[in-house]
C-alpha cells in the first residue's frame, strides 16, 4: 500500500518514491520490499528477519533512518510481540510489517485525522501515538486492580492475590523497557541528524517523548507499588502466622502444669498418702481450675490473647 501525505493519508497506485514532490508512506511485506527496496534509493541493503526483531530502535545511517519496532500486545503484554520495521528519508517513509499492525493504525489514522499543515514528521508523530494511544486507560486499570488487591489484603480476605500481582509487575516491567526504547527513538527523531526534517516540525518529537516519559513514570511508580503489596501480603501472611504460633503456645503453656500434675500422680509409688484421701480428687480438680484460670488472666494482662 501507498499513500501520500495530504489533509489526511490518500492511497495512490504510483507515487513518485525518487521525487522531491509530495511525501509518501509505504506499508510492504517483507517480500515486497525484497522486491521493490531498489525503487526508493535510500542507499541501504535492508535485509530483515521481522521473527528476530527484539527490540524498538533507530539508526541513523548515511541517506536513511533505519530501524525496528517490537511492541508488547496490550492484549496479551507479555505474550508474543509484534515485530515490524521501517526506513525513512526526506522523500517518506517505509514500513515492512507482515502482520498487518501497521495497516490497522494506519485506517485510524485516515478516520480520525486531519491535518491543517500536513508533513511527513505528523505523520509519524501520529503514528506513534497511536501504538500507546489506550497505554494511560491501561495502566489507570492497573492501578485501580491494585489497590482493590490491597483492600481486600487489609480486609483480611483469604484469596492469595501474589500470583496475580506477579503477573501484574511482569506486564509492567515489560511496559516499562518498552517507553524506555521508544523513549529513545522519539530522542534520534528529535536529534534529526540527517536533517530529514524541518527543524520547527522537530518539536512533534519532543512532545512524544514527553508523553513516553510520563508513561514511563506511571509505570515504574506502578510496578514499585506491585511490590510493596506483595511485601504487605506477607506482613499479614506473617502476622497471621504469629497468631497461631501465640494461641498455641498459651495452649502449651496452659497445660504443661496440668500435664506435670498429671504425670506426678500417675507414677504409682506405693506410698503416696494423696491418694488415700477422699477429697484428693475435687481437689486436684480445683487446681487445676485455678492454674487455667491464673495463666489466662495473665496472659490477658501480657495481652497475648
Amino acid at each position: 500500500m501507498y499513500y501520500y501525505i495530504r489533509n489526511t493519508l490518500e492511497k495512490t497506485a504510483s507515487p513518485d518514491l525518487k521525487g522531491k514532490g509530495e511525501k509518501y508512506v509505504a506499508v510492504l511485506t517483507s517480500a515486497e520490499w525484497l522486491e521493490n527496496r531498489d525503487r526508493f534509493d535510500m542507499g541501504i541493503e535492508l535485509d530483515l528477519d521481522l521473527m528476530s526483531v527484539n527490540s524498538t530502535k533507530a539508526e541513523v545511517n548515511y541517506d536513511s533512518l533505519t530501524g525496528t519496532f517490537s511492541l508488547p500486545d496490550r492484549e496479551n503484554i507479555s505474550g508474543q510481540s509484534i515485530n515490524f520495521a521501517f526506513a525513512l528519508d526526506e522523500k517518506g517513509i517505509v514500513f515492512i510489517d507482515d502482520t498487518g499492525y501497521v495497516e490497522k493504525n494506519i485506517s485510524a489514522i485516515i478516520s480520525t485525522k486531519r491535518w491543517a499543515l500536513p508533513s511527513l514528521e505528523r505523520f509519524i508523530y501520529d503514528f506513534l501515538e497511536q501504538i500507546v494511544i489506550r497505554d494511560q486507560v491501561m495502566l489507570e486499570g492497573f492501578d485501580k486492580e491494585l489497590d482493590t488487591i490491597e483492600k481486600d489484603i487489609l480486609e483480611g480476605g483469604e484469596k492469595d492475590p501474589s500470583l496475580r500481582v506477579s503477573h501484574i509487575r511482569s506486564d509492567l516491567r515489560e511496559l516499562r523497557v518498552h517507553y524506555e526504547q521508544l523513549l529513545d527513538l522519539g530522542q534520534e527523531l528529535e536529534e534529526n541528524e540527517n536533517n530529514f526534517f524541518t527543524k520547527e516540525n522537530t518539536r512533534y518529537f519532543h512532545l512524544f517523548t514527553q508523553r513516553i516519559s510520563r508513561l514511563h513514570d506511571i509505570a515504574a511508580s506502578l510496578r514499585d507499588y506491585s511490590i510493596q503489596i506483595r511485601d504487605l501480603y506477607q506482613s499479614q501472611l506473617d502476622k497471621k502466622q504469629n497468631r497461631i504460633m501465640t494461641l498455641l503456645t498459651v495452649i502449651t503453656s496452659i497445660f504443661m502444669p496440668l500435664t506435670l500434675i498429671a504425670g506426678w500422680y500417675g507414677m504409682n509409688f506405693k506410698y503416696m498418702p494423696e491418694l488415700e484421701y477422699k477429697a484428693s480428687y475435687p481437689i486436684v480438680i480445683a487446681v487445676s481450675i485455678a492454674i487455667v484460670v491464673i495463666c489466662l488472666i495473665f496472659f490477658k494482662k501480657k495481652k497475648w490473647l
